[in-house]
């Protein structure tokens, strides 16, 4: 069997590859009966989300703690893949304030890989294990591989590599008894099924990538702190846009009038987080950030240890 049959082969036994003879038509289909047909499509990924949240819970649950003794959450893969890591990754700064260097995408060829295709970096496990090692992993950190195949050599190299550097792994695929998903220790498979498109994977199979990371990235930032409530007390207010959202969570955390916020977001320079516990627990700057070093970031810990000491 050449090169070619083999691999043809290998794509007729996945469900993210599979033909779809009732849409032979739809090019013949109005636009709007077109746009029905994709919409009744994409509205089954959150069902198939929904049958894998416990084991995504599971996978938050050993994450979570790696990262609060300063481990990294890493995104890898390949084409479609790699780009919704990478977009994950470079929301999770603005979002919840943290550091760029703590949730990182890595996509098969490189950052310009984002806008063009790099022919054959996604073939290649050795590339995934250079680009890990180049940031020196530790048993703290987390590999996320991507892939909707789950047969991708970019991801699953990620996660074996990873793996001999004692990292915590995730497989994330698309389809059942995916070699990615066996090669990690917890195993997604977020089975989607056909596409619209035979072989598109960048639409039910890349929605359903991008509500996992979705997921574990936000829960694990609550994990962390990172949220008061549902308030994102975290945020970076990096232009005017942010610096009124920030000014409204403050108003919604503690219902003080505009002047008080103004002041304390001033006094904290534009920390929300500590704004909200300088109003809350009445304490001056200085000491806000004591109470929220000590409590590890977490702002309920911080007002529940200032009550403490007043009672």
């Amino acid at each position: 069997m050449t090169a070619y049959a083999e691999l043809r082969a290998q794509l007729d036994t996945l469900a993210t590859e599979a033909h779809r003879p009732e849409l032979a038509d739809i090019d013949r289909l109005s636009t709007l009966d077109i746009a029905r047909t994709m919409n009744a499509e994409d509205a089954t990924v959150p069902a198939a989300v929904a049958a894998r949240l416990p084991q995504i819970a599971v996978a938050i649950d050993a994450i979570a703690p790696r990262m609060t003794r300063g481990g990294r959450l890493i995104h890898a893969g390949a084409g479609t893949a790699g780009r919704i890591g990478v977009l994950d990754a470079s929301e999770c700064p603005p979002t919840f304030n943290t550091d760029p260097a703590q949730v990182i995408g890595l996509i098969a060829g490189g950052p310009s890989a984002m806008l063009k295709a790099v022919e054959g970096a996604e073939d290649s496990k050795e590339l995934a294990a250079a680009d890990l090692a180049a940031l020196a992993l530790t048993a703290d950190d987390t590999v996320i591989g991507i892939s909707a195949s789950g047969r991708t050599p970019y991801a699953i190299g990620a996660v074996e590599y990873a793996r001999t550097r004692g990292a915590l792994t995730v497989g994330l695929s698309c389809n059942p008894g995916s070699a990615l998903a066996a090669a990690a220790e917890h195993g997604i498979e977020v089975v989607t099924g056909p596409e619209l498109l035979t072989g598109s994977t960048r639409l039910k199979a890349g929605t359903a990538q991008k509500l996992v990371l979705n997921l574990i990235s936000t829960i694990t930032m609550i994990r962390l702190g990172k949220t008061y409530g549902n308030l994102m007390v975290d945020l970076r207010a990096s232009n005017e846009k942010l610096r009124a959202r920030s000014r409204r969570i403050v108003a919604l955390a503690t219902g003080a009038p505009d002047a008080e916020i103004e002041t304390a977001l001033t006094a904290t320079g534009g920390e929300v987080k500590n704004a909200i516990l300088v109003i809350l627990a009445g304490v001056d700057a200085p000491t806000a950030a004591e109470l929220l070093s000590t409590s590890q970031g977490h702002l309920r810990a911080a007002l529940a240890a200032k009550s403490a000491t007043t009672t």
